[in-house]
């Protein structure tokens, strides 16, 4: 135990630095998004993320909306299991033929008035997969998109972003 204490003080921090995001600036964005919330969504504005066959990494980011720091919740945006309790599908990742189907009826038990938002590089073109005998390619090839989201991974603050353009929209 001690020979692996001793490595992780002598190797030291071995990943990128990353940017913090200004917390002034997020605040701002946030209370532009609760004020669209407020507007039309009465208060609150219902998500369903949906992995259509992505590399787990815009994953994170979604669900790093949640996390202490950016703490999506206090305006208004929330994430919830049923698509039938939804406002807004977060399709994320080139869809797979064998995950088609159950896209597909998950978009179909979303009442309507709803909104896709294909999310990260590989729901908005496919990605590296592309179109094949495994992959749909991009989310709009089998439901219709409102919005796309680019990265690879977007970032929280992308996303949020990317949900208040659609609002505006």
């Amino acid at each position: 135990m001690l020979r692996l204490f001793a490595k992780i003080l002598k190797t030291g921090v071995v990943t990128e630095r990353i940017k913090r995001p200004d917390a002034a600036e997020l605040e701002t964005l946030g209370i532009e998004v609760k004020r669209q919330v407020d507007k039309y969504f009465s208060g609150s504005i219902a998500i369903r993320a949906i992995d259509a066959g992505s590399c787990n990494g815009c994953e994170l980011e979604i669900h790093a909306l949640n996390n202490p720091f950016y703490d999506v919740e206090r305006y208004g945006i929330h994430f919830v299991a049923s698509p039938r309790h939804a406002d807004v599908l977060l399709v994320t990742g080139p869809v797979s033929r064998h995950m088609q189907t159950a896209l597909l009826r998950t978009y179909e038990a979303t009442p309507n008035p709803k909104w896709v938002i294909a999310v990260g590089d590989c729901a908005a073109c496919g990605g590296e997969f592309g179109v094949s005998y495994a992959s749909c390619g991009a989310v709009a090839n089998v439901i219709p998109v409102d919005i796309v989201i680019p990265g690879c991974p977007p970032t929280p603050e992308t996303l949020v972003k990317g949900l208040l353009s659609l609002m505006k929209k």
